[in-house]
Order: C-alpha cells, then structure tokens, then sequence
C-alpha cells in the first residue's frame, strides 16, 4: 500500500506533466493520509460556462471520504483501494460506479524495503524522472457546516509477481502497488466506464521504476515503516 508519497508541487513541472493548471494549494512536499493534496478529474459541466477544458486539477484530502461518513477521519484508512474489491467495498464503491475516476500527481511513493530484516523507508520514482500519474478514484463529501470537501484515493493491485515491487514489504505480507497511468492514457483513463477501467490497472515496468533508500522518515509518518494501515 501507499501511504506516503510526493505530490508534484512544481506549477511548471505540473504544466508539462499534465496539461493543466494546478491548483492554488497542492499540498506540502510529503503527504500522509488526511493531508491536503490535489488531482485531476474530469470537469462537470455545470461547473463551467459554455464548453468545459477536457481536465481539470483540484485540491482534495488524500484519502477518500464516503459520501455517508459522520466526519473526515476515515480518509486515514481509505487511502489505498484494492482494484480487485473497488466495485463492491462501502467506502469505494459509488465512487468506482458513478465514474469518479482521478489523475493524482506525484513525484514519488514510499515503501518499506524489509530484505534486511527492518523496515527502511524506500523513495519510488520514474526512472526517466518524468512525473507519474496515479490512477484513483475520487468523491465529494458534505461536511456538518454545509462545506463541500472533496477527497481521493490511490488504486493499488497485487504485485507478488512483480519484479521491483515485490521486494517491499514483509515477506509475509501481500505485495501491491499503485497503479501508474502512461501519459497517452490520462484523457481515456477519465473518460472510462467501470468496465473499460479495468484494462487501465496494469503493472508499470520494473526496469522503469527507480528506488533510493532513505535515512529517517517522519514521525507522523511512522506507521509507513511499521507496515500498519487498514484497507475498507
């Protein structure tokens, strides 16, 4: 699972990356679930005079918020959504079925390396440098004041099998990973039905993934190296 990772906070690099203007507030350097972050979606019509851009990049809460949650710490769970039980899980489920399909800017993502025996916090990137787009799904939620506050999570599939993926995590744990959308795709990926979203949660290529191991990682976002996180 991904539970910390680095929003593209650059405005050119943004630019160039996705074709659209950021948001005023992309989030800080690193993000944990519960965070404010930012992705692109499809706009809705009534949202824009005359004809809409073809995308367009908001802010949001890394971790999705259910359209029925009492209050927003649920996004500190719901920050990953297994491809394989999107379409049935309450929390994901409307989202996946009403076509809410996101583009989630990153820089990297971190994962736990344990082949020594400990977890050592582990920084994943495109081996070109290029920014990645991460595949998700995103919702609207009404919050007690009558504030609209939109939020988002990472879609992640099995990587046992996986090449470079594999050899994070505990060994006795389920190997995943995010879903990395080829730059080609993005416009297709928003456009999707849930059954043509299917054939977008693809494995990226091992040999064009790159990883440095880091010295410490922060305090709040500790429960990354323990391995702690709950799927709903």
């Amino acid at each position: 699972m991904c539970a910390h990772y680095e929003p593209v906070t650059d405005r050119e690099r943004y630019l160039v990356g996705f074709g659209v203007e950021p948001p005023t507030d992309v989030g800080q350097a690193e993000l944990w679930p519960g965070y404010a972050g930012s992705f692109i979606r499809r706009p809705r019509p009534q949202d824009h005079a005359g004809y809409p851009p073809a995308m367009e990049a908001i802010a949001g809460i890394f971790g999705l918020i259910p359209h029925w949650a009492k209050d927003q710490t649920i996004s500190r769970r719901t920050y990953n959504a297994r491809s394989e039980t999107v379409a049935e899980k309450p929390s994901y489920r409307d989202a996946w079925r009403l076509g809410r399909r996101c583009i989630i800017p990153a820089e990297a993502f971190y994962e736990p390396d344990w082949r020594s025996g400990k977890a050592v916090p582990t920084r994943i990137a495109r081996a070109d440098k290029r920014p990645m787009g991460i595949a998700g799904i995103w919702m609207g939620w009404k919050a007690p004041d009558g504030s609209i506050l939109r939020s988002y999570s990472m879609l992640t599939i099995n990587a046992d099998q996986h090449a470079f993926m594999r050899q994070f995590h505990k060994p006795q744990d389920e190997k995943r990973m995010v879903v990395i959308l080829p730059e080609a795709r993005y416009h297709d990926w928003l456009l999707a039905s849930p059954q043509q979203s299917r054939d977008f949660l693809l494995a990226w290529p091992a040999a064009e993934l790159a990883s440095t191991q880091v010295q410490a990682v922060e305090q709040h976002g500790a429960h990354l190296a323990d391995g702690v996180g709950r799927l709903i």
